[in-house]
Formats: structure tokens, C-alpha cells, sequence
């Protein structure tokens, strides 16, 4: 960790950038299990009140490009801080708001703001030794998946204790002593790039051109994540009108998807040693096969938390594996390769989101858990077809001198 500070250990700084990126990308999450509670409270349709989560989501995606990118230019620790102190603004505006309106206008930026999370992880890889990279960037992801699959317990617990409000307000506070920490604990990091801001976002574009493999990571993951986001979107609407679970038994539920944690610092070990693409495809099946289960067995609450808790294994274990991949890209555009594979991703995301809430709408479970299961099946096809076109990809033989 050459460009650490004096006194500052590797263990230190990989708890901060996880404990960061955690309770950071959580505000993307809050909203999921308390859409039945927005619904009411603004007097509006289901399909509707999910426009929270796409509009989060998409807000999260514009964050990602117009604002990831600058990891690659600024310095990393201040960026991070001044960004989460917007952040704490627009938490606290979505927990006073009087109309759905404003809500919505100010979910948008809690997504864009919210993208410090994605700051954050490049800059763990830059900080990381070479041979360690997966693992390193692995245990950073098992602090952001956890606050992934652990924001939607807390918002219903939260919830049903002082109103679904309190959480945005609760988080606004949390993104204060955030950016303390980061301020206070973190290394410096000047990237060594001095061009101007116009041309950085052209060489996203460029990178986004040249490589190939970022194009199918991002693609394949933005669908697995098109899945995750279908499942939990609808799950809640589910959970509180055909199971007739409180606000208190949707968060217990959403305790399962905590196990999708396990497979972060799993992943990166499997990258490490070479099985980054075979774990990928096995990967990919998995989420197919977990939004079949989750169809199949609607009627049980005990199949539906066994499908939450494959699917997200599935989707957390093919983001790692992806994201080893693609930083080994270009150690120079770490910032900017997130960006592509981070952008794509929420994109595919708030389309689910969206499609999701009119077929829970007009099908019901079925409907939006089949949508779900098609996504990874389509995935799993571009991986496939990448894997043909590696075997017949003619090797170079050297001639004789």
C-alpha cells in the first residue's frame, strides 16, 4: 500500500472503505420494503411508489457517470467527503418532504450522491497489492453487500418503530460521520491524471470502445442485477398482501439476502486463482435457477427466502468476479472502467425496477418473478457465447529465427 500514510494499516483502512461503502449505498436500498408505506402515505399506486427505486437507481446510474469518473482526476479522499455532505442533504429533504413530488426529486439525488460507494472501491484496488487485489477489493465488497442486503431489515425495523421517515433522517446523520471517518482515517490519493474534465469523460466512452470485456461484464451483470431488483421490488408487495407480513416481518425476511455477503470474499479468492470465468457462469445459472424457485414456490415464505438467499449469492459472487476482472484492465482507469460497468448496471436496474412494478401491477408475482428468471438466462447466453469465441480464437505461434 504504497501510497498510504505513515501508521496507517491495511486492516484499518480496508475496515473504513467497507463500513463506507456500506452504510453509503444503503440509501439506494431504504425505500425497497416501505413501498407499501410511501404508497399510502402520498395516496398512490404500488406501480407508482416503486418509481422511488427506478428513479433512486437512475440517480445512482447519473452519479456513476458524471461523477465516478472524477476518482481519476481528483483527489479521492476529499472527493468522497464533500460529496457525501450533498448526500446528507438530500436524505434529509426526502425524510421532511410534504409531497410525493419533492420525494421523488430528492431520491433522485440521494442516488447520484450516493455514488461515493463507487468512489471508494477503485480506490481500494489502488491501495491493494498486486497479488492480493481480489481478496482486497472482496472484503471491501462483503462491508457494501452487507449494506446492500442489511438497508432493507433496518428501513422496516426503523419503520415500524417511528415511521418509515425516520430512516431517511437517521442516514443523513450516519453520511455526517461518514465523511469524518473517511476524512480523518484514510490516505491521500492524487491520481497522476491533469486533464480537463471534458476529455476524461470522452475517454470513458473510448474505454468503453476498446474493451471488450468490460462491455460483456457490465452487460451480463446489469442483467443479473435486473433480476435482483425485480425480485426485491415485488417481494415486499408480496410478503405484506398474500402472506400478511407487518412492516416488522418484512424486515425479518429481508435478513436472508444478508447471506449474499458470504459470497464476496469467496469470489475473490476463486478470481485470485484463476476461476473467475468458470465461477461466472456458475454464477449466472444460479440466479436463473433461484427466480424459477421463487415462482414455483410463491406460496411459501420458506421457498421465497431460500430463492433470496441463492439469488443473491448469485448476483454479489458474479460482481466480484467481474470487477476482478476488469480492474486488471487498466490500472490507470480504474475510476473510469467502473464508471461503464457501475453505469450499465444501475441502468439494467431501474429498467427492472420499472417493469417490474406495471407486471406485479398487471400479473402479479408470476409475472415480475418470470421476468426476473429470463434476465440471467440471457446472461448466461452471452457468457456462453464469449466462452465459444475464447476456444476458437486462433493462438499465435512464434516463428523461427
Amino acid at each position: 500500500m504504497s501510497d498510504a500514510q505513515p501508521g496507517r494499516s491495511l486492516r484499518l483502512v480496508m475496515v473504513v472503505l467497507a463500513f463506507s461503502c456500506g452504510a453509503t449505498v444503503a440509501n439506494l436500498y431504504y425505500p425497497q420494503p416501505l413501498l407499501g408505506e410511501i404508497s399510502s402515505a402520498f395516496s398512490v399506486s404500488q406501480g407508482s411508489a416503486a418509481l422511488v427505486v427506478t428513479l433512486t437507481q437512475l440517480g445512482y446510474a447519473a452519479g456513476i457517470v458524471l461523477l465516478m469518473p472524477l476518482g481519476d482526476l481528483l483527489e479521492n479522499r476529499k472527493l468522497a467527503t464533500r460529496t457525501l455532505v450533498f448526500t446528507a442533504v438530500a436524505l434529509a429533504v426526502a425524510g421532511l418532504s410534504p409531497d410525493f413530488g419533492l420525494f421523488l426529486g430528492a431520491s433522485v439525488l440521494i442516488g447520484l450522491t450516493s455514488v461515493v460507494a463507487q468512489i471508494l472501491i477503485p480506490f481500494a484496488a489502488h491501495l491493494a497489492p498486486e497479488e492480493q487485489r481480489g481478496r482486497f477489493v472482496g472484503t471491501v465488497m462483503t462491508g457494501l453487500l452487507l449494506g446492500i442486503l442489511l438497508a432493507r431489515t433496518v428501513s422496516s425495523f426503523v419503520a415500524s418503530a417511528w415511521g418509515w421517515r425516520t430512516i431517511y433522517l437517521v442516514s443523513a446523520m450516519l453520511m455526517i460521520v461518514v465523511a469524518f471517518a473517511i476524512r480523518q482515517l484514510l490516505p491521500r490519493r492524487d491520481p497522476e491524471h491533469r486533464v480537463r474534465y471534458p476529455h476524461l469523460m470522452r475517454s470513458v466512452v473510448t474505454l468503453a470502445r476498446e474493451e471488450p470485456a468490460l462491455r460483456r461484464r457490465a452487460v451480463c451483470q446489469a442483467l443479473m442485477f435486473g433480476a435482483f431488483s425485480a425480485f426485491w421490488t415485488a417481494v415486499a408487495f408480496e410478503l405484506a398482501r398474500v402472506h400478511g407480513l407487518s412492516q416488522s416481518g418484512i424486515g425479518v425476511f429481508a435478513l436472508v439476502g444478508a447471506a449474499g455477503a458470504a459470497a464476496a470474499p469467496v469470489a475473490g479468492r476463486l478470481g485470485d486463482r484463476g476461476y473467475g470465468q468458470l465461477g461466472s457462469g456458475l454464477a449466472l445459472a444460479l440466479g436463473a435457477i433461484a427466480m424459477v424457485v421463487a415462482d414455483l414456490g410463491a406460496h411459501s415464505l420458506v421457498v421465497l427466502a431460500i430463492a433470496g438467499v441463492l439469488l443473491d449469492l448469485a448476483v454479489q459472487g458474479h460482481q466480484v468476479l467481474s470487477q476482478q476482472e476488469i480492474y486488471g484492465l487498466r490500472a490507470d482507469a480504474r475510476a473510469r472502467i467502473n464508471t461503464v460497468f457501475m453505469a450499465t448496471i444501475f441502468v439494467g436496474g431501474a429498467i427492472a425496477s420499472a417493469v417490474t412494478g406495471l407486471l406485479y401491477d398487471a400479473a402479479g408475482w408470476a409475472g415480475s418473478s418470470l421476468f426476473g428468471a429470463v434476465l440471467p438466462v440471457v446472461g448466461l447466453g452471452i457468457w456462453a457465447y464469449s466462452r465459444i469465441r475464447a476456444r476458437r480464437r486462433p493462438v499465435a505461434v512464434p516463428t523461427p529465427s
